[in-house]
């Protein structure tokens, strides 16, 4: 699976951690960001991200920031994304199940890296069960 990933300066442990665990299960990342604990504007490096999912570039996306949410909302401007905020696995498995979300969001300094990483894991596995849940998913876009 090809999976674009991008953080804040917040972000940058678990942003190295998560892309360390994916490619060593086989995955191919795509790393668009930061890498120093020097601050820096979430949205620079959450865009990158949304334009690799939206364009097909990547199957799935990972944006991680302090909260979460700026990050989260940065990218759910692009048409294509549906990007959910999750800071445990049940979250994350719903995100995907229900949702058919192709961006995950963390917030790092919230949740240790070991519930990241479950989270990551959790995000990449599930797949979305249509059905009743594709015809609300695709009322999302305005």
């Amino acid at each position: 699976m090809n999976i674009s990933i991008g953080a804040d300066h917040a972000g940058i442990e678990y942003k190295a951690a998560i892309t360390k665990e994916l490619e060593s299960k086989g995955h191919t990342v795509t790393d668009h960001g930061a890498y120093s604990e020097e601050s820096v504007d979430y949205p620079d490096f959450g865009h990158p991200v949304a334009n690799d999912v939206e364009n097909g570039k990547a199957d799935l996306g990972i944006v991680i920031c302090g909260s979460g949410n700026g990050i989260n909302m940065t990218v759910n401007k692009h048409a294509g994304i549906r990007s959910a905020l999750c800071w445990n696995t049940e979250l994350a498995a719903l995100a995907r199940q229900h949702n058919n979300a192709n961006v995950l969001a963390l917030p790092a300094r919230f949740i240790d890296l070991d519930l990241a990483l479950a989270c990551v894991n959790t995000f990449i596995t599930e797949e979305f069960e249509g059905g009743r849940h594709e015809r609300r998913v695709n009322k999302i876009p305005c």
